[in-house]
């Protein structure tokens, strides 16, 4: 296994990304990351000055390259290494960025089965990529859904007004506040401007991203995938529906495996109270879940096996 720094370009922007070659490669994988200001390791930076090292597409990352799979995992724009501006960049472009960093590793692995995978935001990007002719071959989506991204944030609105602590609760009800009428009006504030960047609360918000994702619906482009496809949510999961899996399933024409994995959160981590985001800081003290890189790893030998490579070429197969 090496490990490389590499640069590409997505139109006249420089994203900074790291390449594993796996030894005897039998495919390569793009990896996405979630939404937020989340690096090529899946590490968010969040106010104020606060890191979340969630480290979800490193872990895939080095998986992958002990089951014989090279990846390519990058920073978004305006974050980590690379160049641009996070607060201004909306989901087409960071799609566009997603299909340049598949355009370098295709070059780079050139006879390779391409697969994307994706968490969280980054699932949508991977099955885009798998349901667009994009020379992918298999895709994993993690942590994803099938409902627009306004059902998604109503449904994690809802789910995460259960979930606050006792202390919250009580100053909302002192203070007769209604947490998803609160949030509804804030998504009302976003969605009627035109603006690209905005602060709701004080806070700095890419107000683009949120009106192309509350807008969009992954349906379609779940409908056309023709490829293999692993679907993973963990079962306590309160940033997406853990049932959107088996809806996956309906709607993939490829071969499909979906799981609901037990008691993990959106972070792949165990979260068997359902405490959701506020236990986020704790649970990442735990390794991402083996079983989830354990299901990625199973799958990919399954449909790409290392056997097929010969050692010092690529292996040209497809999907078995």
């Amino acid at each position: 296994m090496r490990s490389e720094e590499i640069t590409f370009d997505s139109d006249g922007c420089t994203l900074a990304g790291t390449y594993v070659e796996a030894d005897r490669p039998a495919a390569a994988a793009l990896l996405i990351t979630g939404s937020g200001r989340v690096d090529r390791d899946s590490d968010a930076r969040l106010a104020p000055g606060r890191v979340l090292r969630a480290g979800i597409t490193k872990a895939i990352a080095d998986a992958l390259a002990a089951a014989h799979v090279s990846t390519l995992r990058y920073d978004k724009r305006g974050v980590g290494a690379s160049g641009g501006d996070y607060y201004r960049t909306g989901m087409p472009q960071r799609l566009a960025d997603a299909e340049a960093g598949l355009a370098w590793l295709a070059r780079r692995t050139e006879g390779l089965p391409l697969l994307a995978v994706g968490h969280s935001e980054g699932a949508y990007h991977a099955a885009r990529l798998a349901g667009d002719n994009r020379g992918v071959a298999g895709a994993v989506l993690l942590s994803g859904s099938v409902r627009t991204g306004a059902e998604v944030l109503a449904w994690q609105t809802a789910q995460l007004a259960t979930r606050l602590p006792p202390s919250a609760r009580l100053i909302l009800r002192l203070m007769r506040t209604d947490a998803v009428r609160a949030q509804r009006k804030n998504m009302d504030k976003l969605l009627a401007s035109p603006a690209d960047v905005m602060r709701v609360q004080g806070t700095k918000i890419n107000a683009r991203w949120f009106r192309d994702f509350a807008a969009y619906d992954p349906a379609p482009a779940l409908a056309r995938i023709a490829v293999p496809v692993l679907a993973i949510t963990g079962g306590q999961d309160v940033q997406v529906p853990p049932d959107d899996v088996e809806a996956m399933g309906r709607l993939v024409r490829g071969p499909f495996e979906g799981h609901v994995a037990g008691d993990l959160s959106h972070l792949l981590r165990p979260d068997p109270d359902s405490i959701g985001p506020r236990g986020y800081f704790r649970s990442v003290r735990e390794p991402v879940s083996p079983e989830v890189l354990g299901l990625i790893t199973a799958w990919t030998g399954r449909h790409w096996p290392a056997a097929t490579a010969v050692p010092g070429e690529h292996a040209a197969g497809g999907p078995a």
